[in-house]
């Protein structure tokens, strides 16, 4: 059992402060029954509340798959760009947040969520999390770039990447699979071999695979296996 104005802050109906004054004003009821006590004790994954009539929808942890579009930014806030939370608004109260970033004009998979233990693991350097992106490119890839991904590639900043994948899929496509996450750090490989990504889509992360019917914009709820396979 929890209290209720924990409850409604967690999922972001005000301050809690502001939640108090909400329910000594008696704008939530629970089974049906006006609640004035901000101290009462609930369960919120079986009672039923309701604000100002609207029912609450209440998730502890909640874990999205979203195919980012172009022109969005990965974050939660933006003053001139729509945001990936944007697209989730449903969800904005359970105070959900992008897990890493793909820069505005990358697409692809991105995981949302409120968990920020299991985000803190994803994107840690210690669990080496792999993420693989399709790259669209322009200029001669040559045959012994392969080595070179695999020995690490040194960036416009002097900065030696750690040992990456690529795999040339067309002449001008390539998988290229990292663990870590430096700023544009794919679009500087390729730069650094006279190359330049023109187009770039993540296709996973860790253990997950953007799912092929999710169309640009469009999110789905993880399952339960694809959760559990997140925290292994």
């Amino acid at each position: 059992m929890e209290r209720l104005d924990k409850i409604l802050a967690h999922l972001n109906y005000g301050s809690r402060k502001e939640v108090k004054e909400y329910i000594r004003k008696g704008y939530f009821m629970v089974n049906g029954e006006t609640i004035y006590d901000d101290d009462h004790k609930i369960n919120p994954l079986e009672d039923e509340i309701t604000f100002d009539g609207e029912k609450v929808e209440y998730t502890e942890k909640v874990y999205f798959m979203l195919n980012k579009p172009e022109d969005v930014v990965s974050a939660t806030w933006d003053p001139r760009y729509k945001t990936v939370v944007d697209i989730l608004s449903d969800y904005a109260k359970q105070k959900i947040f992008p897990v890493g970033r793909l820069d505005i004009d990358t697409t692809g998979l991105l995981i949302m969520t409120n968990d920020g233990k299991l985000a803190h693991k994803l994107l840690s350097p210690k669990y080496h999390v792999w993420k693989t992106y399709e790259a669209r490119f322009t200029g001669d890839f040559k045959s012994e770039y392969v080595k070179k991904f695999e020995e690490g590639i040194t960036i416009d900043d002097g900065y030696t990447c750690l040992p990456a994948k690529v795999e040339l899929i067309q002449k001008d496509l390539a998988l290229v699979s990292i663990h870590e996450g430096k700023y544009h750090q794919v679009k500087r490989m390729f730069e650094a071999l006279d190359m330049k990504v023109v187009q770039l889509k993540r296709v996973s992360f860790g253990p997950l695979t953007l799912d092929s019917n999710l169309s640009l914009g469009e999110y789905r709820a993880l399952t339960e296996e694809e959760i559990k396979l997140l925290k292994e």
